[in-house]
């Protein structure tokens, strides 16, 4: 790893500190940038995510994908937590603590917006940024986009249910302009042009040459996520000074969820004896979520000033520094795993 990745956490932290602080002192500014949206999808927020993702697809060897049938334990895992675990631990923990735990601390009438806004949070697996941190953790890149491309077909027909039923709701109005504008932007079209960058850099040089140009960009991966972070907590600054305890209320759920569904899948990963490779991008699906989705729904269904948006948002806040805790984890204990 480069002196920039391994201090990657630190410029993290600082993007954080600098987003708020800008948010705070620009809100007019960072209101513009906030509207530029197309079906709740930011386009500035996803040309950034776009730059972190193109560089991993070009690694993505096509040829190989066929092979990644004979390894099923992988998207075992991946379905069973994202779909059967995971929004239900969400759902529970969501009552545990709004309805019991912080009962004294909150205003009774909101706590079933926080609830809600945790389940679409926990019913809504990660679609892009998974990419990125299946890279920091030196995952297999062919079996990362299998996982995603299943996880968002099986999305596509299980969210909307999945919601409706811990919500205790007959109907739901999913953003399906949301759902496939997102999976276009942040999957179909930057792997369309890795295969084309890749296809022209094979002609030129082979792998070499692959290699050589995914070195010269991938700074812009790196680049792309600190400019993500300070958007994202520049466009929530202001809540975030204004309902500090609140704020940190409804992260301790998340992370709780977040720290127990990584242990789920990476142990069960290691039990199954999976290489390290689709072991960590395995239990990182699982984990990160697909906080577009989750916002948009949320605004839909109870408003933009609701706590159920406010809890999507603090999913969004605590998304990154979590992540990159987990990815150090991995990557600590890659030793333990079997190499192939």
């Amino acid at each position: 790893m480069s002196l920039f990745e391994r201090w990657l956490t630190l410029w993290v932290a600082l993007c954080i500190v600098a987003g708020i602080a800008l948010g705070w002192w620009l809100p007019d500014q960072f209101g513009l940038l906030a509207k530029l949206e197309y079906a709740s999808v930011n386009l500035v927020v996803a040309v950034l995510i776009w730059a972190m993702v193109y560089p991993m697809m070009i690694a993505i060897d096509f040829t190989s994908l066929k092979a990644v049938g004979k390894r099923p334990k992988g998207l075992v895992i991946t379905l069973v937590v994202n779909w059967l675990i995971k929004p239900f631990t969400m759902a529970a923990l969501a009552v545990l603590f709004f309805d019991y735990a912080f009962a004294g601390l909150i205003d009774p009438a909101r706590a079933p917006e926080y609830i809600a806004g945790l389940i679409l949070l926990g019913a809504a697996p990660c679609t892009a940024m998974v990419f990125v941190w299946s890279q920091m953790t030196k995952g297999d890149p062919n079996y990362t986009l299998v996982q995603v491309s299943v996880n968002d077909l099986v999305m596509v027909v299980a969210f909307a249910p999945i919601v409706a039923f811990l919500l205790g709701v007959t109907e739901i109005s999913v953003p399906w302009e949301t759902l496939v504008l997102s999976v276009v932007l942040y999957i179909v079209i930057p792997l369309i042009a890795g295969w084309l960058t890749r296809q022209a850099l094979l002609a030129q040089g082979g792998e070499s040459a692959v290699g050589n140009f995914t070195a010269r960009i991938k700074p812009a991966s790196m680049i792309g996520l600190l400019l993500t972070v300070v958007l994202l907590f520049g466009f929530q600054g202001q809540v975030i000074l204004a309902h500090p305890l609140l704020i940190g209320l409804i992260a301790v759920p998340i992370l709780i969820q977040s720290y127990a569904i990584f242990a789920l899948g990476y142990a069960w990963a290691f039990a199954w004896r999976l290489p390290h490779k689709v072991a960590a991008p395995c239990a990182l699906i699982g984990t990160s979520n697909f906080f577009e989705l989750a916002v948009a729904v949320a605004i839909g269904l109870f408003g933009l000033n609701s706590g159920a948006a406010l809890a999507t948002v603090v999913g969004v806040l605590v998304e990154v520094p979590v992540m990159l805790s987990l990815v150090a984890i991995a990557n600590r204990t890659r030793g333990r795993f079997p190499a192939n």
